[in-house]
C-alpha cells in the first residue's frame, strides 16, 4: 500500500505536511491517551515523537484491502515504548487512524508527550 508506506515515511521523518496530505478531510482519529484527539492534535503528538525519539521503527505490519495494522518501537534516550496503529484507507486517503500507546512507557520515556 503506497499510502501506508508514504504515511510511515512522512511522520517518522517529521514531515507533517506530507502526512497531512494523506488524511481525508473527515478522518476519524482515536487514541488511548488521556485527552480527546482530532487529526491536528494527533499530528502534533507524532511530531513530538519524531523530534524526540532516537528512532522510530516498524516492528510488525499487517496489510488488508482497506488498511493496515502497524506496531512501532519508539526508542527514547532512556527506553523504548510501543505504539500500535490501525489505519483505514479509502480512495488513496487515510480515513481512520487508531493509536494504542503503551501509556506506562510513554509517560516514563516521553514525559509530557500529550500534555496540552
Amino acid at each position: 500500500m503506497d499510502v501506508v508506506d508514504f504515511w510511515i515515511r512522512s511522520w517518522t521523518s517529521d514531515d507533517l505536511p506530507g502526512a497531512r496530505k494523506l488524511l481525508a478531510p473527515d478522518v476519524e482519529a482515536e487514541w488511548n491517551l488521556d485527552a480527546p484527539v482530532d487529526d491536528e492534535e494527533m499530528l502534533q503528538v507524532l511530531h513530538r515523537i519524531a523530534a524526540f525519539a532516537d528512532g522510530v521503527s516498524v516492528v510488525a505490519r499487517t496489510d488488508a484491502v482497506d488498511g493496515s495494522a502497524l506496531i512501532y518501537d519508539l526508542a527514547a534516550p532512556f527506553g523504548t515504548a510501543r505504539l500500535v496503529e490501525f489505519l483505514g484507507v479509502e480512495d488513496q486517503r487515510i480515513n481512520e487512524v487508531r493509536h494504542v500507546y503503551d501509556v506506562t512507557a510513554i509517560d516514563r520515556f516521553f514525559p509530557g508527550l500529550y500534555a496540552n
